[in-house]
């Protein structure tokens, strides 16, 4: 995930639609807002764009297009909480989009719908993240480019803990004391999402667990996991929890607004957290959980894709490769002049001056000693199943084993629908 537009958008939105679901919904939502290139020649490219919450981040997508002159390149930039449903509608019609942005997915390619970018990267593969690459990867082929990674950690009120007297907690336990010390009559102590999925990963990796192993096998049911869910739920029906907030986590409006002391957010509010509370911010990893647990950050983001059902493959990779791969200027334009975030490409990281010091250098630090990456092969379908237990033992009082059990079982058929 990455910087959201301002609208109900949350991580199922993004699972549904990977599952089909939103197959019959049709192009209505796309609206007629395409920022037709003015300056392009020769074939006509749609690329799809989900609403960024940043301002400017519109206008600065449809200006790199009208730069580009071997093609007319016009945008779909997607409003409200459909740019999931929209994308997989569309791609099912003869109105699909030739480029779109989502995140790495394997039945994507297993079914055939992205195209391999192998050819684009390999001359400068070096130069990305590997992490990037790795995440993009099946069977040695690379499909999509990573556009921005995006990290995702607690932002916190320094005078709201230094009154409240407390540290920045290192293990959830330490957490759950901080929110109620920091709790008031106007300020909740903590604000993790109005339904906590957007920590659904997180609670793996800090309890040092991982989504799926090397072997394609389920590597998320661990005793620590259980501990984790147990210690959310009591976290959630403390009075300690801002729930029910105007706006999600991906909005930094909750801390900045002085609704809470600590808030779940990605790296992308950061630049709108400092105009509105200056120096007195700081950040820090999801709390460790349990013995074996470890601090944990999500590097989230947006990657780019060329169809490769569509009618113009080669001229949309043409394209892809024009802006993503040569054009360095608007790839650090993109990832740093709006919100903040995280260049994929090494030599951009490096030169970005906007990240070298302060909190953004601090985030970095973070993306880079906490940071977990998603895996390709942990699908929509198997993050929905995850969801779903958030519910039942987080939101609901429902038994964290049983819940694993049910998701389990989901996701081994998932797993044998890709894998075999």
């Amino acid at each position: 995930m990455s910087a959201l537009s301002n609208t109900n958008w949350n991580r199922r939105n993004v699972l549904q639609a990977a599952m089909g679901l939103a197959a019959a919904g049709g192009l209505a939502a796309c609206g007629g807002n395409t920022g037709r290139s003015s300056g392009g020649s020769g074939e006509a490219l749609t690329q799809y764009f989900h609403a960024y919450g940043e301002a400017g981040t519109e206008q600065a997508i449809k200006k790199y297009a009208a730069a580009y002159k071997k093609a007319n390149v016009s945008t779909n930039w997607i409003t409200g909480d459909n740019f999931e449903s929209a994308l997989f509608a569309a791609l099912l019609t003869k109105k699909a989009p030739d480029v779109f942005e989502f995140h790495p997915q394997l039945q994507l390619v297993k079914s055939g719908q992205v195209a391999d970018l192998t050819d684009l990267i390999d001359p400068v593969k070096d130069d990305f993240n590997p992490n990037d690459i790795k995440s993009h990867t099946v069977d040695g082929k690379i499909y999509g480019i990573r556009m921005i990674d995006d990290p995702q950690f607690f932002y916190y009120r320094k005078s709201m803990f230094e009154k409240a007297k407390v540290e920045v907690p290192t293990t959830l336990e330490e957490l759950i004391e901080a929110a109620a010390k920091l709790t008031t009559s106007k300020v909740k102590g903590a604000f993790l999402g109005n339904d906590f999925t957007a920590i659904q990963n997180v609670i793996i990796w800090s309890a040092g667990a991982d989504t799926i192993n090397e072997k394609n096998e389920i590597a998320y049911h661990t005793d620590g996991v259980v501990e984790g869910l147990k210690q959310l739920r009591q976290l959630f029906t403390s009075g300690d929890v801002l729930l029910d907030a105007p706006t999600d986590f991906w909005d930094p409006s909750s801390l900045n607004q002085g609704l809470c002391a600590m808030q779940w957010g990605g790296m992308w509010s950061m630049p709108a957290m400092q105009q509105a509370l200056g120096d007195d911010l700081g950040i820090f990893p999801f709390p460790k959980i349990g013995s074996a647990g470890k601090q944990s950050v999500y590097n989230g983001g947006w990657s780019i894709f060329v169809n490769a059902k569509g009618k113009n493959v080669e001229a949309a990779k043409e394209y892809v490769k024009w802006l993503w791969i040569d054009q360095k200027q608007y790839q650090e334009d993109w990832a740093t002049s709006y919100g903040f975030h995280i260049p994929p490409r090494t030599s951009i990281a490096n030169s970005a001056t906007k990240l070298k010091t302060g909190l953004p250098a601090e985030g970095v630090k973070l993306f880079t000693d906490y940071g977990h990456f998603d895996n390709i092969a942990y699908d929509q379908t198997m993050q929905t199943a995850f969801a779903e237990v958030i519910a039942s033992s987080i939101r609901k009082n429902g038994n964290p084993e049983s819940a694993l059990d049910t998701c389990d079982k989901k996701v081994n058929v998932e797993l044998k629908k890709l894998f075999g």
